[in-house]
């Protein structure tokens, strides 16, 4: 019997759903799926001190961390905006800046559909309004501030000339507030997932 020429485009998780990575259907987004995923992928492709990667799950989750820090009145949605800033990574993993300028719009915007069906599933509107989307990538830029100088090897200046130097939070009092000690990856998930339960509606 001949193959389906078709190329297969679904991934099937280990919740059981078949998620349509072309067409993305907010009703086959599990937020286990989703930490379970993140808590795999590493930060700074692996390139990180410890015993275990930094993953994406504990990055979004000190990315909500920073939000709050730097506006504490921000509101139950916006912070789970900010947790969910790179959960499409679930499936499609922790592509380096560099790479996804070079792959080119068509890649942001097929990320982008998955994080609309994303947000969609979780109460959220589709599209971040643009005084959050810049909030949330100050916060994202002050977190890989943190991780480059705390666990990727980068010097101060080195990490100020490619992130920025931190803004609204001292880099001196960041880094002494924020000590990022990487965790396996079961860790990492259950982390994720209560930091998700608290802002869930």
């Amino acid at each position: 019997m001949p193959r389906d020429a078709t190329p297969r485009a679904w991934q099937r998780m280990l919740s059981g759903r078949r998620l349509d990575l072309l067409n993305p259907s907010p009703l086959d987004i599990e937020v286990e799926d989703i930490a379970h995923g993140l808590a795999r992928v590493a930060r700074w492709n692996g390139q990180t001190k410890g015993d275990h990667a930094f993953s994406v799950a504990q990055h979004c989750v000190l990315v909500e961390e920073l939000a709050v820090q730097l506006e504490p009145a921000l509101d139950r949605k916006g912070r789970l905006a900010a947790l969910l800033h790179d959960a499409p990574e679930y499936v499609v993993g922790d592509m380096i800046s560099p790479f996804k300028a070079a792959l080119g719009l068509d890649y942001k915007a097929f990320e982008n559909r998955l994080l609309a069906a994303i947000h969609i599933r979780f109460g959220l509107s589709a599209q971040r309004a643009q005084k959050l989307e810049v909030f949330i990538k100050k916060c994202d830029h002050l977190a890989a501030y943190l991780e480059a100088t705390q666990l990727a090897g980068f010097a101060v200046d080195e990490a100020e000339k490619f992130f920025g130097k931190p803004k609204g939070l001292d880099g001196e009092a960041a880094k002494r507030f924020f000590r990022l000690k990487p965790l396996a990856p079961t860790d990492a998930a259950a982390l994720y997932l209560r930091t998700f339960r608290k802002l869930a509606p």
